[in-house]
């Protein structure tokens, strides 16, 4: 848990860096000595253009989608599962606390359209527990419309039972089951 959570911060941390890197003003000098001379001499000296070329040629380049497809990469290696208990669709406390982190890397990654996937354990009807997955995504999605992320940036689906992470009937693998999953769109 304290591993993921590193990484989350890391991977944040290195988003708003390159948010940020791109936004920086730089000090401007009063009037550069270039070899004894001040750059209007040189620039005096050369032919048109040049000057600028070499300003051109040193500045940071920023790169909007560069930037995007960083954040997009982000959130869709950052965005972490959340699970429920049995037959609920309300989220836990644990749940609550990975979706916080969740709406801060999508907070970071404006662009980044997201599918909430809804699932359950293999108990029930097939229409119940497809209900029960489309509630558990909607949960999702409304708790994360509270943190800050917008309604439109977020789909929902349910499979209910249909596409569980393990197949063994036992209470560990029921209760890895019940769960939602993050998926960016492109």
């Amino acid at each position: 848990m304290l591993k993921s959570t590193i990484t989350r911060l890391v991977v944040m941390l290195f988003v708003l860096t390159l948010l940020a890197s791109g936004c920086a003003k730089k000090p401007v000098a009063e009037e550069p000595v270039i070899s004894g001379q001040t750059a209007v001499e040189v620039q005096q000296q050369q032919p048109a253009g040049v000057v600028e070329q070499q300003v051109t040629d040193t500045a940071p380049a920023y790169d909007a989608a560069a930037v995007a497809r960083a954040a997009e990469l982000a959130a869709s290696k950052g965005l972490n599962r959340i699970h429920f208990d049995f037959d609920q669709y309300v989220l836990t406390a644990a749940a609550k606390s990975i979706l916080v982190s969740n709406a801060g890397l999508l907070r970071a990654a404006p662009v980044v359209k997201i599918l909430i996937e809804g699932h359950c354990d293999e108990r029930g009807s097939d229409e119940y527990n497809l209900a029960l997955g489309d509630k558990r995504a909607l949960a999702t999605k409304n708790y994360l419309v509270s943190l800050g992320v917008a309604a439109e940036r977020m789909n929902i689906i349910s499979y209910g039972e249909e596409m569980p992470i393990d197949t063994a009937r036992t209470k560990e693998a029921w209760a890895k089951n019940r769960r939602a999953n993050f998926k960016v769109k492109r």
